[in-house]
């Protein structure tokens, strides 16, 4: 079992969440999320150098799916989500011991 983190710009997440519709997922959490990466913006300076950092917003979706099944998650959420553009976002892919999950 797999534990997968993507991190989405927040125009493209619907669709994601559609595909994974589609897939055996066991489990799926939504969230919002700020942050920044490559594309770091900087708005200004002021004084002695000090930089005001501007997090971008992202949608993190985390869900759990079969080893056999992560591939061809990650190939179709890349299709999905991807612009061609810098910022697009990140995928993590974790193990994770599914039988050690409490449920209450």
């Amino acid at each position: 079992m797999k534990q997968v983190m993507v991190v989405v710009k927040p125009f493209k997440a619907q669709n994601v969440l559609e595909a994974l519709a589609d897939m055996d997922v066991h489990a799926l959490i939504v969230r919002d999320a700020r942050g920044y990466g490559q594309q770091i913006s900087y708005l200004d300076r002021t004084g002695a150098g000090d930089f005001t950092r501007t997090f971008v917003p992202k949608v993190e979706i985390v869900f759990w799916v079969e080893d056999t099944l992560v591939e061809h998650c990650l190939q179709r959420i890349i299709e999905i989500a991807r612009t061609g553009r810098v910022g697009d976002g990140k995928i993590f892919v974790l193990d994770t011991a599914w039988d050690q999950v409490l449920e209450f």
